[in-house]
């Protein structure tokens, strides 16, 4: 097995909601464009698959293949996965490894230790979030123009979207799996807002996220659901408080819209689709 090089002296980055730092070359060496990036996260895939060619990817997550979790999952078909392993990332002598906050927390943990070319991204909870998330990514990679191309376009969508009636606005709360919720203060809730919906779950004390029961949603008068019901959405508790008794029961004013979460459970470029699916919904709301 040939040598693993890992003595890159660049610090851990963290990019953040806020301003992101710059990647920085080891000492005595000129700032480049990594050639061999992995990606450990599937929010990482989104991004990097978005802002350089595929050849410069040693490897991505599992999940950047399959559909139903990956909008990429067409340019991750040219780049081999890793499940999250040090001992599979190792070998493959990364000059940028870019993981989650919040995921493969062993494997990050021991890459850290070795002193690995490591970037860590943040979860952003507004749009704001998510350019600055994806400027800062696409300097670290080399790419800053094409990162600017990314914002400029995913901004404008989003300012295109239809401006909401005057009045009050029709209240929506979007089930996740395990019947989880995205309250005040998160990037969902901002989306909603952008698409002139009114988040439920904003009257509830449940911060950025939490649990919803369906009593809550039934009482709290809900104008729409939004779930990812599609046919081969895995199986979660969201799709099955459709089938509730009590929730069937108002299907003359609970109206349902299926939302591939695969739009927003990563803060990208994708969001805007989120969005204008969402506004063409509230639209259409008699």
């Amino acid at each position: 097995m040939r040598p693993v090089r890992l003595g890159l002296a660049a610090a851990l980055l963290l990019i953040a909601g806020g301003p992101a730092a710059a990647w920085e070359a080891p000492p005595g060496k000129p700032l480049g464009k990594p050639q061999r990036i992995v990606s450990l996260n599937l929010c990482a895939d989104e991004l990097l698959l978005r802002l350089v060619r595929p050849e410069r990817l040693a490897a991505v997550t599992w999940l950047a293949h399959d559909p139903r979790a990956s909008t990429v999952a067409d340019r991750a078909s040219r780049v081999p996965v890793n499940h999250g392993t040090a001992e599979e990332i190792l070998p493959l002598n990364p000059d940028l490894i870019v993981a989650g906050r919040y995921t493969t927390r062993v494997a990050v943990g021991l890459l850290r230790r070795l002193d690995a070319p490591l970037l860590e991204l943040d979860v952003p909870q507004s749009v704001a979030g998510v350019a600055e998330q994806i400027r800062g990514l696409a300097r670290a990679v080399g790419e800053p123009e094409r990162g600017e191309e990314l914002v400029a376009d995913l901004l404008s969508r989003l300012d295109a979207l239809p401006p909401a009636a005057q009045g009050p606005r029709p209240t929506a709360v979007v089930l996740r799996p395990n019947g989880f919720v995205a309250g005040s203060g998160s990037l969902v809730d901002e989306i909603l807002s952008r698409a002139g919906l009114e988040n439920m779950a904003d009257r509830l004390p449940l911060g950025s996220q939490g649990a919803l029961p369906l009593e809550a949603i039934i009482l709290g008068g809900a104008d729409v659901l939004i779930v990812d019901a599609a046919p081969d959405a895995p199986p979660s508790l969201a799709v099955a408080l459709l089938h509730h008794p009590a929730l069937k029961a108002l299907n003359h004013r609970v109206r349902t819209l299926s939302l591939p979460t695969r739009l927003w459970t990563c803060p990208g470029p994708q969001i805007a689709e989120a969005a204008e699916r969402l506004a063409a919904a509230r639209k259409a709301l008699p």
